[in-house]
């Protein structure tokens, strides 16, 4: 009972736009890489190197991009998505959601990575941690509508299947091989599990309800 009571302590509201601070960190790293050019291979989790010592890359990984395009489209989704589901949940609560399903599906595909001997992939980039932040998007307002290429307008829940569904197919059939298919649904998995257990929401029940 008391775990549960701490795992479930819920932090005192507070909004300090985080997602920003994220996103300017984001940014930062990716201009030092350049700088540094060696600093992308520290940051990025290598299977090879976690097991040899360099332990901070299941965090840092989150922090390193392969290029400006792979930048851009990951500071767009935080940006668009992270913002209001910090405004739902309050800052804290984001930072403590963000970091820990970013971390934890780089440790997820570390253990793939090992398992099937790709000791030497390098796993860089924040979508893990913003596909998380899309399904808690959906969950916490799935009503919203998306308007696909600013045209064409979806709800929330229905992109979020969508993603899935796109990221399953990819990962099954080896389409954009380059992309890490199965990060990106850790990332879901790991914010579906936070749900049910830090909030006792079970997100089944918010994004199929009736309408």
């Amino acid at each position: 009972m008391a775990t549960t009571s701490i795992v479930r302590r819920p932090f005192r509201y507070v909004y300090f736009n985080a997602t920003l601070y994220i996103i300017a960190a984001n940014i930062l790293f990716f201009a030092l890489s350049y700088a540094v050019p060696s600093l992308k291979a520290y940051m990025a989790l290598n299977p090879a190197a976690v097991l040899s010592g360099y332990l901070w890359q299941p965090l840092t990984y989150m922090f390193a991009h392969a290029d400006i395009m792979h930048l851009l489209v990951n500071m767009l989704g935080l940006f668009f998505f992270g913002t209001q589901v910090e405004r739902a949940m309050g800052s804290k609560e984001f930072l403590l959601f963000y970091f820990l399903t970013g971390i934890l599906a780089g440790v997820a595909s570390f253990v793939i990575f090992v398992a099937t001997g790709a000791w030497y992939t390098a796993l860089l980039g924040a979508s893990g941690a913003i596909f998380a932040v899309l399904l808690a998007f959906a969950i916490v307002d799935p009503e919203a509508m998306i308007y696909l290429y600013g045209i064409i307008p979806i709800r929330a829940p229905v992109m979020v299947l969508g993603y899935a569904g796109i990221e399953i197919a990819s990962q099954l059939f080896s389409f954009q091989s380059s992309v890490a298919h199965l990060t990106h649904l850790a990332g879901f998995v790991w914010a579906w599990l936070y749900f049910l257990v830090r909030f006792g929401i079970n997100p089944a029940k918010r994004l199929f309800r009736r309408r």
